[in-house]
């Protein structure tokens, strides 16, 4: 266990445990588990479960009440857009999550540490660990601490190909297009690269695990570019 990168993690998110075991559990992947089973190690998948029901319920009642003026359809897209792997794994990214999860060898070097589902999972395992070290106020607060702030941004990046393609058929003779321009990695890890193309001319690009989630980055980055230069 490294204990020092366990306590730098506390400082960051704010949260003291009583049980430092939780928190090295919430860390700790099935990889790692299972590359150290012999040794009893327990990996953080039932604490991801516990963890993404309470977040859940949390940002539920946080958009409830701030949002009063939204239906139920709203509430529920803005909802989807706050709790999905690329927010989460944003979230992890920015408290350095990624540098204390305990990762096998092969996972280790085939870039996990970056990689969106290991990091949306972290996250949901520490609301889990933090909840069953404290109670549901504590987990409460670093929901609302570090996930729930700039909501507008992050639901811009989850409906990003909707609104590109909003913006592009607002203008007379502009087609949006979507590139796929390499693609690498062994086939349990691949990574694509997508550009987005406003006629022939690339607005954005994106890097995703699926080529989904790679031409939803590059709209996401286009949307970006477009607004850029529509206030220079």
């Amino acid at each position: 266990m490294n204990e020092d990168k366990l306590k730098k993690l506390e400082q960051t998110i704010g949260y003291q445990f009583h049980n430092i075991d939780l928190l090295y559990q919430a860390v700790t992947h099935t990889s790692y588990a299972n590359e150290h089973r012999y040794e009893g190690v327990k990996h953080n998948e039932r604490m991801e479960f516990l963890g993404d029901a309470v977040l859940e319920l949390v940002v539920s009642q946080f958009l409830y009440k701030e949002y009063p003026e939204k239906n139920e359809g709203e509430l529920t897209k803005l909802r989807a857009s706050l709790v999905c792997e690329h927010t989460l794994a944003i979230c992890a990214t920015e408290i350095s999550l990624g540098e204390c999860i305990n990762l096998s060898k092969g996972e280790d070097r085939t870039g996990g540490r970056q990689r969106p589902s290991i990091l949306s999972d972290a996250f949901e395992s520490v609301i889990g660990a933090i909840y069953l070290d404290g109670g549901f106020e504590y987990a409460k607060q670093f929901i609302e601490k570090i996930l729930l702030k700039d909501i507008e941004h992050k639901q811009l990046f989850y409906d990003a190909k909707t609104i590109l393609q909003e913006i592009v058929q607002g203008e007379e003779n502009e087609s949006l297009t979507y590139e796929l321009v390499a693609e690498s990695g062994p086939d349990h890890c691949k990574e694509f690269t997508v550009v987005a193309k406003i006629n022939d001319k690339i607005i954005g690009n994106g890097n995703g695990k699926t080529k989904k989630a790679a031409e939803q980055m590059a709209a996401y980055h286009a949307i970006l570019e477009l607004k850029n230069v529509s206030s220079k």
